[in-house]
């Protein structure tokens, strides 16, 4: 094979590999971590170095071992109801707060806008912040939708908007909206099924009118 083709495959999973150390995620750490380790075993089986292939090989069998635990594993999720001026809150989102403008630029806390609002918890660890309010029309308006960078595998958002989509139904919320802060925070959104409508604002129907 082509010497540049051979060394392209061979920088290119070197890069794959360093991007998964940076993943706070361990669910795409072990992703990217894979897709690294399976370039470098096809690089070290185009060059005939059996060690690196033989290496990489094993840590892509460990990588899918875990993927398949991951996605397998049972988690008990809950949600805390809290008020907009509890402590525990005020002080996740202050240690959160760079987080937090990075997925959703110019967000500014206003606890009484928060009548709707709960940590979601998963295994009683807390892994993700909910602040919403209700609206004329029985519209649920989503001030933040904050998951913990280790959580970010949309079970989170699977748990609100599906497992407690009943609890939404019975206070009367029809629909649920929210702003596309940024494009990871748009891309969540789709994946749970949000559509934009003419005002550029994502909805989620919970019921028909």
């Amino acid at each position: 094979m082509n010497e540049t083709i051979l060394q392209f495959i061979g920088y290119g999973a070197s890069i794959i590999i360093a991007t998964s150390m940076t993943m706070s995620s361990i669910v795409k750490f072990r992703w990217i971590n894979l897709t690294g380790a399976l370039f470098f075993g096809t690089y070290g089986v185009l060059i005939g170095a059996v060690p690196v292939m033989i290496l990489n090989s094993f840590i892509a069998s460990v990588d899918i071992f875990y993927l398949i635990r991951i996605y397998n594993k049972k988690e008990l999720f809950d949600i805390l109801e809290i008020r907009g001026d509890n402590k525990y809150l005020l002080k996740l989102l202050e240690f959160h707060k760079e987080d937090i403008e990075r997925s959703f630029p110019g967000f500014v806390y206003k606890p009484e806008l928060n009548t709707i609002s709960f940590l979601v918890l998963r295994n009683t660890a807390v892994a993700g912040i909910f602040l919403a309010h209700k609206e004329e029309g029985n519209i649920l308006k989503v001030g933040l939708d904050y998951v913990m960078p280790q959580y970010r595998d949309y079970k989170n958002g699977k748990y609100i908007y599906h497992r407690i989509r009943e609890g939404f139904i019975k206070i009367g919320i029809k629909q649920v909206v929210t702003k596309g802060y940024s494009p990871k925070h748009v891309k969540y959104l789709k994946k749970l099924n949000f559509k934009e409508n003419s005002k550029g604002l994502y909805v989620k129907e919970l019921q028909k009118t």
